[in-house]
C-alpha cells in the first residue's frame, strides 16, 4: 500500500540539505479539502509505524512534518523518533497555556520543534526559550516586519529562521543577507545568475552520448567508438557495468561488452547521471537528485501509460528539465547547446506535447499541489499511477547515488 506525499527540501545557507518537509494526502484522488490536517498527520505517522520508514522519503534526513494542536495533544509526535523529525507547529494552532505545556514536555524530551507560517504576535515570547525553528513564508511578509521579527529574537540566539517559498536566487540571496539559516522551496530550480557556463570537452561527449541514445535503435558501433575516444567515460563505464548491481556471468573485458551487458535503458540512465554530475559540481546536491528524481519519475509514469514508443525520451525530458538551473543560464541557450529531439525541445521549450503533460504532472506532485496533480493524472488516464512512480523514482536515485560514490 502507497500513501500520497511529496517532500520539498531543507537547506542550509551552503545550499547543504538538511531535511524534508513531507506533504502528505490521502491519495491522488482524495486531495484537500476532502481530508483535513488532523487526519493527514495521523495517517502520515500510521503509515511510518507500519508501512515504510520516514527515511525511506528522506535519504535519513530529518522529517518537518505538520502538527495541529489536536495531534499534539493525543501525544503523537512521541511516537517517532526524536533524531529523524522535526515538530512543525501549524499556523492555525494558537498559543496558549495547552500550547506551551505540550511544547515544554516535547522539549524536555529532547525534540526539535518549529512554529511554521509563523505569525508574530507578543504572546509568542513565552515559547521561544522551547522552540528551535521559526518558518517564515517570506513572500507573504514585507521585508521591515522581518527585520522586526529578527530584532525581538536576538534574546534568543538559538533559534534558526527558516525562510519558505524562496523560489529564485534572487530571493534567496536577500533571505541570507537578513540572517536567515534554512532556506525552503525552489530556489535552485531557476539560474542563480544570467551567464553562459561553456560546457567542457568531456561533457560535450557525454551530451553527444545522450543525443545517440535517444532513438529507439541505437548505433551500437556508433556509440562504442565514442566511449572509446574518451578514457574517463570509457572507465566509469566498465566500473559500473562491473559494480554489484549488475548480475553476469563473466567479468567485463571490452567496451562494447559493458554496452551490451548494461542494455540500452541501463545505459541512458548512467549517462544521465553522469552528466547531471559533472556539470552541476558546483550546485546542490540536491538539485542533481531532484532532476534525477524527475527523470525516472517521467520516465516511469510515460511506462504506465504506454503512449510512447520509446520511455527513455521521458527520462531524459525529466533529467533536462533542470538543466539552465545546472547550467546558470536560460532553456533556450541550453537547448541550443544540446542536441536532442525536437520532441525533447519542444517540451522544455513550449511545455508542449506529451513529454511536457508528463513533466507537469511531476512538478505538480512534488509541490504538493494535489487537486492539480489530481485533475493532470485523470486527463492521461494515471490516477493511481503517481504515488507508486513517485516512491520507485526515489528509491532509483537513492541506489544510482549509491552505486556511483562506491564506483
Amino acid at each position: 500500500m502507497y500513501f500520497y506525499a511529496a517532500r520539498q527540501p531543507i537547506l542550509d545557507r551552503n545550499k547543504k540539505l538538511i531535511g524534508y518537509e513531507l506533504l502528505f494526502r490521502d491519495g491522488v484522488d482524495n486531495v484537500f479539502p476532502d481530508i483535513d490536517g488532523d487526519e493527514a498527520t495521523s495517517r502520515l505517522i500510521e503509515g511510518s509505524q507500519f508501512n515504510f520508514g520516514l527515511e525511506d522519503l528522506t535519504d535519513n534526513k530529518p522529517a518537518y512534518i505538520n502538527f495541529t494542536l489536536d495531534t499534539l495533544l493525543k501525544g503523537y509526535p512521541t511516537l517517532l523518533n526524536k533524531e529523524g523529525v522535526v515538530i512543525e507547529i501549524l499556523e492555525t494552532v494558537q498559543p496558549g497555556k495547552r500550547l506551551l505545556a505540550i511544547v515544554k514536555d516535547l522539549k524536555s524530551k529532547g525534540y526539535t520543534l518549529a512554529l511554521d507560517d509563523y505569525v508574530h504576535q507578543p504572546v509568542w515570547r513565552h515559547f521561544y526559550p522551547f522552540i528551535d525553528i521559526i518558518k517564515i513564508d517570506f513572500l507573504a511578509f514585507n521585508i521591515e516586519d522581518v527585520k522586526k521579527i529578527i530584532e525581538d529574537l536576538k534574546p534568543y540566539p538559538h533559534i534558526k529562521l527558516l525562510a519558505e517559498k524562496i523560489e529564485t536566487y534572487e530571493v534567496y540571496n536577500h533571505a541570507l543577507e537578513l540572517g536567515f539559516e534554512y532556506f525552503q522551496g525552489f530556489f535552485f530550480s531557476k539560474p542563480e545568475m544570467i551567464q553562459s557556463k561553456a560546457l567542457p570537452p568531456s561533457s560535450m561527449t557525454l551530451a553527444e552520448l545522450l543525443y545517440e541514445t535517444s532513438s529507439v535503435e541505437m548505433d551500437l558501433k556508433k556509440i562504442t567508438s565514442i566511449f572509446e575516444r574518451d578514457v574517463n567515460l570509457s572507465y566509469k563505464l566498465l566500473r559500473y557495468s562491473n559494480s554489484a548491481a549488475f548480475t553476469r556471468r563473466s567479468e567485463i573485458n571490452t567496451i562494447k561488452q559493458a554496452l551490451i551487458v548494461l542494455g540500452a535503458n541501463e545505459i541512458k540512465k548512467l549517462l544521465s547521471l553522469l552528466f547531471a554530475a559533472q556539470v552541476s559540481a558546483d550546485k546542490p546536491l540536491e538539485l542533481i537528485k531532484l532532476s534525477l528524481t524527475r527523470a525516472r519519475f517521467c520516465e516511469l509514469l510515460a511506462i504506465s501509460n504506454s503512449k510512447l514508443n520509446d520511455t527513455g525520451m521521458a527520462f531524459l525530458t525529466g533529467m533536462m528539465s533542470l538543466m539552465d538551473a545546472i547550467l546558470d543560464e536560460e532553456m533556450e541557450s541550453v537547448m541550443l547547446k544540446l542536441p536532442l529531439s525536437n520532441e525533447i525541445k519542444t517540451a522544455l521549450l513550449n511545455n508542449e506535447g506529451l513529454l511536457a503533460e508528463y513533466l507537469n504532472l511531476v512538478t505538480l506532485y512534488e509541490q504538493g499541489d494535489w487537486q492539480a496533480a489530481n485533475d493532470k493524472a485523470q486527463q492521461l488516464g494515471l490516477d493511481d499511477k503517481v504515488a507508486e512512480a513517485y516512491h520507485e523514482a526515489l528509491n532509483w536515485v537513492s541506489e544510482q547515488m549509491q552505486i556511483m560514490i562506491d564506483n
